[in-house]
């Protein structure tokens, strides 16, 4: 009986691995294989523009980016565009999650209507705000116009010290109801019990939300943050459709300057450097977020 439930158990696992394969296959051909073949080209000085073949130069690309002020521009503006527009998607998603909460009828159609910011594509909102923020005819400088704030129309975009403000406000709007609906998962998973001892104890409702609401979900917010932080340091497509990097390099994302070389100046050694600089980072931020969550697990 053992020989043949082993042998079942063998049949099972082998099936299984057949299943698995194909998923297995495409990954690795898909995400595995890119990243390899990136990886290695960052070794070598090989661009298309060049009529010689790869040539190995071991770390010259790297050494070239640590000197490469460009880049490190490029990674300020990055740092900058993602601590800014998570720390705002964190506060208003969490304002938005609590009213999204709150037992009143038709919270489905409040709901839903909050996520349509969400479910519009980057590139068609992109181009939405780029009509909102237009220094002629935009809503945004007629609105603000029109109650005081400015006195004539500004090119938000188009200027050093506002773009990259601008192009965050956008960021926010958009994916601020994902932060919420991370946010609504965890609060929506706090027993109702805790409340009702807490309003026997005579808690407030403020201190309720400091005393129960805000521990409970702090696993919760954690994830979502590095969830919004990994995506952000990834931005692409907003600010492509949006500035292009510009006005003077003003907006200019790592993730941008990597594409710009990679598929402008054709410089696929030197562009794979880039790229592989933006994975140290990310897997850096991942090892942080995750070394903190499995911290409170222990103590917890």
């Amino acid at each position: 009986m053992k020989a043949s439930l082993t042998h079942l158990e063998r049949k099972k696992a082998l099936w299984g691995c057949v299943f698995v394969a194909p998923a297995i296959i495409l990954i690795l051909l898909v995400a595995v294989y890119p990243l390899v073949q990136t990886v290695k080209l960052s070794f070598y000085e090989y661009s298309l523009l060049a009529v010689q073949d790869q040539k190995f130069i071991g770390l010259k690309n790297y050494d070239t980016l640590v000197h490469d002020t460009r880049f490190w521009n490029s990674l300020l503006n990055t740092c900058l565009f993602s601590l800014a527009s998570v720390f705002c998607e964190l506060v208003l998603g969490l304002i938005l999650a609590l009213i999204m909460n709150l037992p009143f009828r038709y919270i489905g159609v409040v709901r839903a209507a909050a996520l349509v910011p969400w479910a519009i594509p980057s590139v068609v909102s992109a181009t939405m705000w780029l009509w909102l923020y237009n220094d002629q005819w935009g809503f945004i400088n007629i609105f603000l116009e029109k109650i005081g704030v400015i006195s004539q129309f500004h090119a938000w975009l188009s200027n050093t010290d506002s773009a990259l403000g601008a192009v965050i406000i956008s960021d926010v709007w958009k994916t601020t109801p994902f932060m919420a609906l991370l946010i609504l998962a965890g609060l929506q998973m706090i027993p109702k019990d805790m409340y009702e001892s807490a309003f026997v104890d005579g808690a407030s409702r403020f201190r309720q939300f400091m005393a129960v609401t805000l521990p409970m979900i702090k696993p919760t917010i954690l994830v979502a943050v590095l969830f919004r932080t990994l995506d952000s340091f990834r931005v692409f497509d907003l600010i492509y459709v949006m500035t292009m990097g510009g006005p003077g390099n003003a907006t200019e994302v790592t993730s941008l300057y990597a594409y710009k070389t990679l598929f402008k100046n054709l410089d696929f050694g030197y562009g794979s450097t880039i790229a592989v600089s933006i994975l140290i980072v990310i897997a850096l931020i991942s090892s942080v977020y995750i070394w903190t969550l499995s911290e409170k697990e222990g103590r917890t």
